[in-house]
C-alpha cells in the first residue's frame, strides 16, 4: 500500500529527507501532467510545467506548513499554468478560470482513479507467467500481430494465442481480486 500524503509530508517535515518529497511528488506526476495539458494544450509545455512545478514544490514546501498536499499542489499547478498562459498573451477571465477549474477538479479525480488502475494493472502484468507477460505486452502494448509475436518469441501461433488468452484471463482475475489495493480511504 502506498503511503498517504500526510504520512509522507510528516516524514519530510520530521527528518527533511527529500526522498519523502520525491515519493509524494511521484504519486502525482501523471495527474499533474494531465492537469497541465488541460490548460496548456501542449505535451511539451505540460512536461516542462510539471518539472517547474516540482521544483517550486521542492523550494517552497520546506518553508510552508502544508496540511492538505493535494489541494496545495493543485493551487500551485493552477497558478503556474495561468501565469504561463498570461506570459504567452492568452486572455484569462475570472469566469473562464472558474469553469476550467471546476472541470479540471473533476478530471483530477478521474485521473487519480486512472493512475490507480494503471498501478494495479502493472502489478497484474508482473504477476503473469513470463511467456504470458511477454505475449500480452507485445500484442497490446506494442501492437504486434500474432505472426510477428511468434517470429519474435519462437512460440507457435497456437502458443501465442494461448498465452494471450490465458494472460488476459489472469489479468482480469487479478484486477477483480484486488480492486482497491492502491486506493486511499
Amino acid at each position: 500500500m502506498e503511503p498517504r500524503d500526510e504520512e509522507l509530508l510528516d516524514a519530510f517535515y520530521t527528518d527533511g529527507d527529500i526522498r519523502h518529497l520525491g515519493d509524494l511528488l511521484n504519486q502525482y506526476s501523471l495527474l499533474l501532467f494531465g492537469f497541465c495539458m488541460k490548460y496548456l494544450k501542449s505535451r511539451e509545455e505540460a512536461r516542462d510545467a510539471v518539472q517547474q512545478i516540482f521544483l517550486k514544490v521542492i523550494e517552497d514546501l520546506p518553508k510552508t506548513q502544508v496540511r492538505h498536499f493535494r489541494g496545495w499542489l493543485y493551487t500551485v499547478a493552477k497558478n503556474h499554468c495561468l501565469m504561463t498562459l498570461r506570459k504567452k498573451g492568452h486572455p484569462i477571465s475570472i469566469e473562464t478560470t472558474a469553469v476550467e477549474a471546476e472541470a479540471i477538479n473533476t478530471d483530477w479525480t478521474t485521473l487519480l482513479e486512472k493512475e490507480r488502475t494503471l498501478n494495479r494493472l502493472e502489478e497484474a502484468l508482473a504477476s503473469l507467467k513470463p511467456e504470458q507477460k511477454q505475449c500480452i505486452e507485445l500484442f497490446y502494448l506494442q501492437r504486434q500481430s500474432y505472426q510477428a509475436i511468434a517470429e519474435k518469441t519462437a512460440f507457435s501461433l497456437l502458443q501465442v494465442k494461448s498465452h494471450i488468452q490465458n494472460g488476459k484471463r489472469n489479468l482480469k482475475l487479478f484486477m477483480e481480486a484486488q480492486p482497491k489495493r492502491h486506493e486511499q480511504p
